[in-house]
Order: structure tokens, then C-alpha cells, then sequence
């Protein structure tokens, strides 16, 4: 299938109607307003002050030691989160909270001795940011901590060393997980509870107002929304499938007071895909479809019944900081992260990636006017390309979200917030024309970063690495 490219609509009627012929629509306004625009206004939260509407999503770059602390490679990505402008940094990068928990070698891992690397990287941050803007009084920055469960490879990039809830033959067979060895006990569970609670004593150590207890993207913290084929106190039902959440929290609100909570959660999942005819994706037969959380009978529709319900559980624990995304970038990248063109193992999409965009930004815009009272940061904007601030001024003025989550747009772009926000015009040459490099790269063991428009990657000797990694692929 091809799709007409978003840098093809030079128009504003051009690309709207474009969304009309897809049978899709949602607010994207004509023009960008200076004066008064509504990405510019502060949030609220426990008597912290954001500054605009604008946040920077985690992001891994597959580039920290292999004890677990950042190089200047992560350095330079969360100076420049710094620079962009934006007044909400959602966790900066995934950070596991204990060492099988990590994607990867090069992931960054929150401990007693690495709290002082993990503490300069806030500070540069900020440093950062105060001498671009003048101030970060309006300046929020969190920290996600995970548990990366069944996509842990915390010793070797080649080697998958699965740590997961319950079995999922879909998965299983792609991980190479053949018995029950890979899952967690209840005892194990409770164990990285505590772990989960430390991390966050250590994490407001380290300067940070909040931390993200990851439940999205297939990671464990997801997997256990979906166990209802788990027995014992962390599966089966609802109850028992947050039993980990509630635990967390409890443990965080008594270790850590003061210390904010937000959950990032892929409000809706849908089977896992894979490559068909002319590798165009295709969901796998024969998939169990009770393990895609948020979706319907079907496995490929949304159904926000039990997102709801875990929407009003979290504010039952005094969460008011939520973060929405869809899908795994393991399984269905499509609805996760729309793109047109396709990580070297993925697929390529079987639609219009705007109508991926689409159903993330109708599922937020459902659970706002559900939960009018939490604050709902989206996700998935990088496919609208030049067309992301007209959506986002819009979507923000119509209340269909509060807050507008970059994710890595901004590593060929890290100033777009503040571009926006003072009127100047975007830097087309910057914009994120979602080639997926960022991903392929360490899917071939290279660092993340954006080869193709960033000047930085481009000298950089990953560069030509990438490039004869993808004509083998």
C-alpha cells in the first residue's frame, strides 16, 4: 500500500480533507495563534506549577555505560529536552530499577551508586533550561522507572533473557520462551515491588518532583493489566491484575511523601502484527485476544471499558498525572508509534498512519471527558509533521487533551516547542518524517538518534553502520 506522504499537503483544506477521505477527523486549526494560544498556558498539580502545554516523552537512546550510567550521548539528548522548551518532562528516558529489568545493556539504571550520574543529568536539564528560558520555577521533571519483563536483554544486545507474568503463545514463540521458567513468582513480584519503591526514594534523592510507574509498550507493568490467565494474587482479576500498581503506590506514599506519581499506560492493545504478503502487516492468527488490553473481543478494536476502570482506580490512589499511548513497538508499532516507513523488523503499515494517529488522539479524548479531573498528557503526534502544532493548538483549546507529548520528533527538533510557542515559523528541514531509523539502529545494536537530520548522527561512524546494517537486513 502507499499513502500520500504529510509533507505533500502544503494546505491546510489539502490536509483536511485528506483526514475527510479517510472517514477520520479532529480539531487542526488553520492557523497558529501567538498571542493568545492555548499550548501556552500553565497546569496545575499538588501545587506544582507547568509552565505551557508542551511535554517531552521518555526516550531510550540505547547509549548509557553498561553499569547503567549516561554518556555524553545522554547528556546531549537531555540538554537538548532542555532547550526545546517545553515545561513537562515525562521521565526523560525509560530507567530500570533493578539490573534484569533492563532493555538492554546501555540502559540507564537507577541505584545507590549511580545516583549521582542520574542526579547530573536533572541538573543539566534544568541547568539548561534556565539559561535558554530564564527560569524553571514553571519547570516539572519526572523520572520513568521500569521493569522491561518479558523484552529484557539486560546482558547481551543479541541475547533475550525474558522475565514475564504469564505465558502468551503469540509472544512466546518470537522471544523463545518455551516453559514457565521465564515467569515471575508472586514472591518475585513483591520483591520488585520494593524494588519499584526504592527507586522512587532514590529518584526524589536525586531532585525529581515525580516519577512514572511504566505500564505501557508490552513492559511487565502492562503485561500484568492483561493476566488474566496469571493465577494467584497478581492475576486473574482486576482487582488482582493492579494488585503491583497499588502495592507501588502505597509503598512510594509512605517512603517518599511529597513525591508525585504519574502513570504512562497504552490505553488500548491490539494483537500483535506481522509481516504478510509484500510485508504489509497483518494480525497474527490464531493470537489470544484476551490478552490485548483495551481492545474488544475482536483484538483489533478499541474498547476503553477497563482503561476507564484504571483510570478511576488511579485517582482512587491520588493519581492525577496520566500519560496516554497505545500497542508495544514489539509487536504492533502501527498503532504505537504511526509511521510510514517501518523499522528494519517490522512491517509495513496496513493504513494510512493517520489513522493510527487518529484513534490515539479519539481513545485520549474519550478518557478526558470520562475523567475531566486528571491531567492527560498524549501521545503519538510525530506522524502530523507539519501539521502537529494546528492539531495540537486545537486539541488542547477543544479539551481533548491537556498537555501534547513529543516523543523522538524532537531529536531531529528539540526546539519545536519553543518555535511554536514564540510564533516563528517551523524549521521544515528539522521536521521528523518518521523514518524509523531511530529504532532500526538499535534493533542492530547501534545507538538511537536521528541519522537522517540531525547533523550530529550524521558524522557520526554509526552513521554508515546503519546504513550497511539496513541493505543487509
Amino acid at each position: 500500500m502507499v499513502y500520500p506522504r504529510v509533507a505533500s499537503f502544503k494546505k491546510h483544506d489539502d490536509f483536511v480533507n485528506h483526514l475527510a477521505s479517510l472517514g477520520i477527523q479532529f480539531p487542526c486549526d488553520d492557523q497558529i495563534e501567538i498571542s493568545s494560544n492555548p499550548l501556552a498556558d500553565s497546569l496545575s498539580i499538588n501545587g506544582l506549577t507547568i509552565g505551557n502545554r508542551f511535554c517531552i516523552l521518555p526516550m531510550e537512546g540505547w547509549d548509557g555505560t553498561l553499569d547503567g550510567k549516561p554518556t555524553e550521548l545522554t547528556r546531549r539528548r537531555w540538554r537538548n529536552f532542555g532547550l526545546s522548551g517545553a515545561k513537562l518532562m515525562w521521565g526523560g528516558e525509560a530507567v530500570a530499577v533493578r539490573h534484569d529489568g533492563r532493555a538492554n545493556p546501555n540502559q540507564l539504571l537507577i541505584s545507590e551508586g549511580n545516583l549521582a550520574e542520574i542526579e547530573s543529568l536533572r541538573l543539566e536539564l534544568v541547568t539548561t533550561h534556565r539559561a535558554t528560558f530564564g527560569t524553571d520555577d514553571d519547570l516539572l521533571v519526572g523520572l520513568q522507572l521500569t521493569h522491561s519483563g518479558r523484552y529484557a536483554r539486560p546482558n547481551q544486545k543479541s541475547v533475550s533473557e525474558p522475565r514475564t507474568v504469564q505465558r502468551n503463545s503469540a509472544l512466546d514463540s518470537r522471544l523463545g520462551i518455551d516453559d514457565d521458567a521465564a515467569i515471575l513468582s508472586d514472591g518475585d513480584l513483591q520483591e520488585l515491588v520494593d524494588d519499584f519503591i526504592n527507586a522512587a526514594v532514590l529518584s526524589q534523592k536525586a531532585g525529581f518532583q515525580f516519577v512514572d510507574i511504566k505500564h505501557c509498550h508490552g513492559y511487565l507493568g502492562h503485561e500484568l493489566l492483561s493476566g488474566v490467565d496469571r493465577t494467584g494474587q497478581f492475576g486473574g482479576s482486576f482487582e488482582n491484575r493492579t494488585r503491583f500498581l497499588r502495592n507501588i503506590v502505597e509503598g512510594i506514599h509512605a517512603a517518599a511523601p511529597g513525591l508525585v506519581i504519574g502513570v504512562r499506560f497504552s490505553v488500548f492493545d491490539f494483537l500483535p502484527f506481522q509481516p504478510g504478503a509484500n510485508r504489509l502487516g497483518v494480525a497474527e492468527a490464531g493470537a489470544d485476544t484476551r490478552f490485548a488490553f483495551g481492545s474488544d473481543e475482536s483484538g483489533c478494536e478499541v474498547d476503553l471499558s477497563e482503561p476507564s476502570r484504571f483510570l478511576d482506580l488511579l485517582k482512587s490512589l491520588g493519581i492525577k498525572l496520566v500519560c496516554t499511548t497505545a500497542g508495544s513497538p514489539y509487536y504492533n508499532p502501527h498503532i504505537q508509534r504511526p509511521a510510514y516507513f517501518p523499522p528494519s523488523d517490522g512491517y509495513k503499515p496496513p493504513e494510512d498512519p493517520l489513522v493510527g494517529v487518529a484513534r490515539q488522539l479519539r481513545a485520549t479524548a474519550e478518557l478526558k471527558r470520562k475523567h475531566p479531573e486528571l491531567i492527560f498528557v498524549g501521545s503519538g503526534y510525530s506522524y502530523l509533521q507539519d501539521w502537529l502544532p494546528h492539531a495540537a493548538q486545537a486539541l488542547v483549546r477543544e479539551n481533548w487533551v491537556d498537555s501534547v507529548g513529543l516523543g523522538r520528533m524532537v531529536l531531529s527538533y528539540p526546539e519545536l516547542p519553543a518555535d511554536v510557542l514564540s510564533g516563528h515559523q517551523m524549521t521544515r528541514k528539522k521536521v521528523c518524517r518518521t523514518f524509523s531509523d531511530c529504532t532500526t539502529a538499535p534493533r542492530n545494536g547501534i545507538v538511537s538518534g536521528c541519522y537522517p537530520l540531525d547533523p550530529f548522527y550524521k558524522l557520526r561512524e554509526e552513521h554508515d553502520l546503519l546504513k550497511q546494517a539496513k541493505k543487509t537486513s
